[in-house]
């Protein structure tokens, strides 16, 4: 079974617009609201590929029973830890020409809180896989990704880990199967900007001998470059389409992998259906969906 975390979950309410002007009075000619968090985006995406998996992470108040709800229609199993204080936060979207956000905070997490989600992820079974993306809210310890590798470890449980910076280096050493950063996030990390594929293969390798098992760097508008645990180097382009929304096209890079390799046990395949699937987000109002990646992933 696949699992993700969701540590700062949303409702995601999304407006569109003709045009946007601070500090007057807008009108918007459309809104929805959608399911939001990058751990939530990787549970929706492998729902929609054929992937069961397990949601996991912390709701609140009558947001987050909203948020449940809707999850639960879409098909997507939820194990929720319920918060006795605050509301899951609303995130506003607006698409107006530019793309602007409004995020919001979000409750805080006790320890007790955090211990029981521990507790959970302790039942997790051999060949399980684990997805830890994101951020993390300030009232949790900032080791809390290193925390969850480390108990883990030694039981055969794949772990994706998609975050940035000290989150990300932490849980080198505990060996995650795959670390999904993007091109401008891998150069952060040494203090550079990368400007072609030979840097951006260094630097992934430079984490792989850190300890990622598969390290997955998506470039935007260039493609992707994946570093295999073998050491074989596959580079994609981006099929041709009009790129109408960057919310979520990493998440679903990442569930695309991992459906990809369920299914057939290849990087290279595994790499194909990743690209296909971000491209589809990309070129979506929303999430992909399983049609327009199987049409996409004909073009690679």
């Amino acid at each position: 079974m696949v699992y993700t975390v969701t540590f700062n979950p949303a409702l995601d309410y999304v407006v569109r617009m003709s045009s946007f002007e601070a500090g007057e009075t807008n009108r918007t000619e459309s809104d929805e609201l959608q399911w939001g968090g990058k751990g939530i985006n990787v549970s929706t995406v492998l729902r929609s590929l054929g992937v069961e998996n397990v949601a996991l992470g912390f709701l609140a108040g009558f947001t987050g029973q909203a948020l449940n709800e809707g999850l639960k229609k879409t098909g997507i199993r939820t194990d929720f830890i319920w918060l006795p204080q605050g509301l899951t936060r609303i995130n506003v979207k607006i698409k107006a020409g530019q793309e602007t956000e409004i995020n919001g905070l979000g409750p805080a997490i006790p320890a007790a809180a955090l211990e029981e989600l521990f507790s959970k992820l302790d039942r997790l079974q051999a060949g399980d896989v684990l997805v830890l993306a994101g951020s993390i809210p300030a009232s949790l310890p900032d080791d809390v990704y290193q925390r969850i590798l480390a108990r883990l470890e030694g039981r055969d449980i794949l772990t994706v880990v998609d975050a940035t910076r000290d989150l990300l280096c932490a849980v080198l050493p505990y060996r995650p199967f795959l670390i999904k950063p993007n091109a401008a996030e891998l150069g952060e990390l040494f203090g550079k900007t990368l400007t072609c594929d030979a840097e951006i293969e260094d630097c992934a390798r430079k984490l792989q001998e850190r300890g990622a098992r598969n390290v997955l760097v998506s470039m935007a508008g260039d493609g992707s470059l994946l570093l295999d645990e073998t050491g074989n180097v596959h580079r994609l382009g981006v099929p041709q389409g009009k790129v109408v929304n960057s919310v979520g096209a990493g998440d679903s890079m990442v569930a695309g992998f991992l459906a990809g390799w369920l299914e057939h046990r290849d990087y290279a395949a595994a790499h194909k259906l990743g690209a296909a699937t971000g491209s589809a987000t990309a070129f979506s109002d929303g999430l992909a969906e399983k049609e327009q990646v199987l049409e996409l992933l004909n073009l690679f």
